[in-house]
């Protein structure tokens, strides 16, 4: 994922009124929450400080590459992902193991034979990945229409 993900004018347009949708939509729900449950600094800080470990562990190398790769594909087997992004199998295989375990992806055995695994996204996997779609676009944009 080294090149930089290129929209024509037409689809940057559509993109970012989505998102401008989308972000008067999620500011609007958290102007509302604070209003209405009083929320104080102190239980945003909190809140923040539980999502840590998963900003931290979802931007660590190869993660987000992975996420994505499997999104592109829907099931995939380890060979792919490791041919795609070439990365090596030890770390490519801590990386699934973490992923699996964290509930990100599904793994699934086929006895074949030939035997063969293949990933998939679980629904918090393929949110994440769209999620981080809008912090790609904007940490690639290149105006300050922001």
């Amino acid at each position: 994922m080294s090149a930089p993900l290129t929209l024509s004018a037409e689809f940057r347009k559509i993109v970012e009124t989505r998102m401008a949708q989308i972000l008067r939509g999620v500011e609007e729900t958290f102007n509302e929450i604070i209003e209405k449950q009083n929320i104080t600094p102190v239980h945003l800080t909190a809140e923040l400080e539980s999502l840590q470990d998963n900003f931290n562990f979802v931007f660590q190398k190869w993660s987000l590459e992975i996420l994505y790769t499997i999104m592109l594909r829907k099931t995939i087997g380890f060979g792919e992902i490791k041919k795609i992004l070439g990365v090596n199998s030890r770390t490519l295989s801590d990386k699934l193991k973490m992923l699996q375990t964290r509930g990100y992806i599904f793994r699934n055995v086929n006895e074949g034979p030939p035997l063969r695994v293949e990933y998939s996204l679980s629904t918090k996997g393929q949110d994440t990945v769209l999620l981080a779609l809008p912090l790609l676009y904007y940490s690639s944009s290149t105006d300050d229409k922001v």
